[in-house]
């Protein structure tokens, strides 16, 4: 991390810090993660006053597991983080798809912006309904 340079967001748990009793706070590497992965998970006006964001991955979820399916969640994911996280470098998305089992898993690998490591998210998507 650069010196002196720190990212900080909100957990999305809103899990309350034992001693402080104020909401606990993700920091830098683990920031991202959670707001990467907020982000691929957004659906359109979910956000108040930034309709753009649309990632539109729950709709494509309830479409047959097929690898044009595979393509269009990649394809959905890149944009989506290119367009909307300014932070980090993205370097790759890969689907990975069960058709047996019925989920999908996501990996995808990004650099913090100025930093030489290669951060890796992997998140697995399944159908609630």
């Amino acid at each position: 991390m650069i010196e002196g340079k720190r990212y900080v967001d909100l957990d999305f748990d809103f899990k309350a810090h034992p001693v402080t009793k104020d909401v606990v706070l993700k920091y830098n590497e683990e920031a991202i993660k959670k707001s990467v992965k907020s982000l691929i998970m957004t659906s359109k006006y979910e956000r108040p006053f930034q309709p753009s964001i649309n990632s539109r991955i729950k709709k494509l979820l309830f479409e047959n597991i097929t690898p044009v399916l595979g393509v269009n969640l990649k394809s959905n994911i890149e944009d989506i983080i290119r367009e909307h996280e300014p932070r980090v470098e993205l370097r790759s998305v890969e689907v990975l798809l069960n058709e047996d089992e019925n989920y999908i898993t996501i990996n995808i690998h990004f650099n913090i912006k100025n930093e030489p490591d290669i951060v890796s998210l992997r998140t697995t998507l399944k159908r609630t309904r």
